[in-house]
């Protein structure tokens, strides 16, 4: 009974001798279980015998052994060596019988929500503690409540912010998750930079976009497709975690005691933590698209074109179409978080949802209705970037402007120049951002 007791002490915050609703809550909010009003209510209503809204020692007791006698066959079960612990292959076996795929590190995580003594074990009173704070119904429950949300890179230079616990948004604990991401980042921008590469041209040069790429592949060789591809994997990934980080951080000040944040919420969350990771990286989008649309040679590399923006123009050039880009941002963001946070949230309420290609389909969802309100303004923020120098590109002194001579140029067909290339490029981004995430992280994980 020992153990009982010092988990009913570590609940117990403000040792009163009750562990009150708002503690218990708080716990549960650690470890990331959801939806924590409903979950605290249950148990309430079951073991509050007096009803006074806080369980006794004696009430918490009661709960603490129901929960022994269901879940010890279900952990003996799992533990498929009888050593009397649960490992990394016992977790992995359990999804794969689920239908699940999991990753090693994120089988390590698991592990690490439980593991008390730092054995990368989970003996039988870690996995009692851990169910008697996450109360999961059955397996496939107490599943759905381990699995990460997963990240994919679908959009132009943006992951979708993690929905990442109390715990999880201390750096060490994903450090090397963003690592691997990073990796698997550059990776995907690079294989599919000539795609990027053509939609940037698209929303420029329309039409003419196809012809002129061939004249320039033929003086400027096979490496002209990769043009100012240095410059976008250098922001990619810093300017993702950026915007993880802040939508994390207020995410965690908005939600307070709620379970979980209502759309508008999302929306708006989305809308600053994009504005914000944006804002700070700008300067690299306007480097990117200068040497995109020059031809090759006119810029000695990414500092080298830094370097004359600075002398031939001035520091303000490097914020050229911000106030379209930052309009832009602030509908791509808020939407595709909203959309993308509330199918995760839906997601969660059946494991079987979490297959890597429903996975999949859910973050291209996001991505999809984030482009659709707002690509037009990424199209006039290309053109005023390229306008210091291309003859070809509209010159609006506002966003207003630049819409009624896009579409006095190229009719409505204007505003969307480009998409096509944008999602065709969607599809492989995403599939090597997974499937590289995985295997750096799993790779990093045995050299760390």
């Amino acid at each position: 009974m020992d153990h009982f007791r010092g988990l009913f002490d570590k609940l117990d915050k403000n040792k009163d001798g009750f562990i009150s609703t708002e503690e218990l809550q708080s716990e549960m909010r650690r470890i990331g279980v959801e939806p924590v009003c409903e979950k605290v209510q249950a148990i309430m209503s079951s073991y509050d015998q007096n009803e006074d809204g806080r369980l006794s020692y004696q009430e918490f007791l009661i709960y603490m052994m129901d929960k022994e006698k269901k879940w010890k066959i279900d952990f003996h079960a799992l533990d498929r060596n009888k050593c009397g612990a649960i490992g990394l292959e016992d977790i992995m076996y359990l999804f794969k019988e689920l239908g699940l795929v999991i990753s090693k590190p994120n089988a390590k995580r698991i592990i690490q929500m439980m593991d008390e003594d730092n054995s990368m074990t989970v003996d039988w009173e870690e996995f009692l503690q851990h169910v008697i704070i996450n109360p999961a119904e059955n397996i496939g429950e107490l599943v759905s409540s381990w699995k990460h949300n997963l990240v994919f890179d679908v959009g132009e230079s943006r992951s979708m912010p993690i929905e990442l616990t109390q715990q999880e948004t201390d750096l060490s604990v994903w450090g090397s998750f963003i690592l691997a991401a990073g990796l698997a980042d550059a990776v995907s921008r690079t294989v599919t930079a000539p795609i990027d590469l053509l939609k940037t041209r698209l929303q420029v040069f329309g039409s003419k976009a196809v012809s002129l790429g061939f004249r320039e592949l033929q003086t400027g060789g096979f490496r002209s497709l990769w043009q100012g591809n240095a410059v976008n994997v250098l922001k990619g990934t810093p300017q993702s975690t950026l915007q993880c980080l802040i939508y994390a951080q207020m995410r965690m000040y908005t939600l307070g005691e709620r379970d979980s944040l209502s759309v508008h919420q999302r929306f708006g969350l989305g809308c600053v933590s994009g504005a914000v990771a944006h804002a700070v990286f700008y300067p690299l989008e306007v480097l990117k698209v200068r040497l995109n649309l020059q031809p090759a040679g006119t810029y000695n590399g990414v500092l080298g074109c830094a370097r004359l923006i600075y002398q031939n123009e001035s520091v303000s050039a490097f914020y050229r179409g911000f106030k379209p880009s930052i309009l832009c941002m602030i509908p791509y963001a808020g939407v595709e978080c909203a959309v993308h946070q509330s199918i995760m949230s839906w997601a969660k309420q059946d494991p079987e949802h979490f297959g890597d290609s429903k996975l999949f389909l859910f973050s291209f969802a996001a991505f999809a209705s984030g482009q659709a309100t707002s690509y037009p303004l990424a199209v006039i923020r290309t053109h005023q970037q390229a306008q210091a120098f291309c003859s070809s590109s509209q010159k609006p002194t506002d966003a207003l402007q630049g819409l009624v001579g896009i579409y006095e140029k190229y009719g409505v067909r204007g505003f969307y120049n480009g998409m096509g290339a944008s999602f065709l490029r969607a599809v492989p981004c995403a599939l090597l951002n997974y499937t590289l995430t995985s295997k750096f992280e799993t790779l990093l994980s045995s050299l760390l």
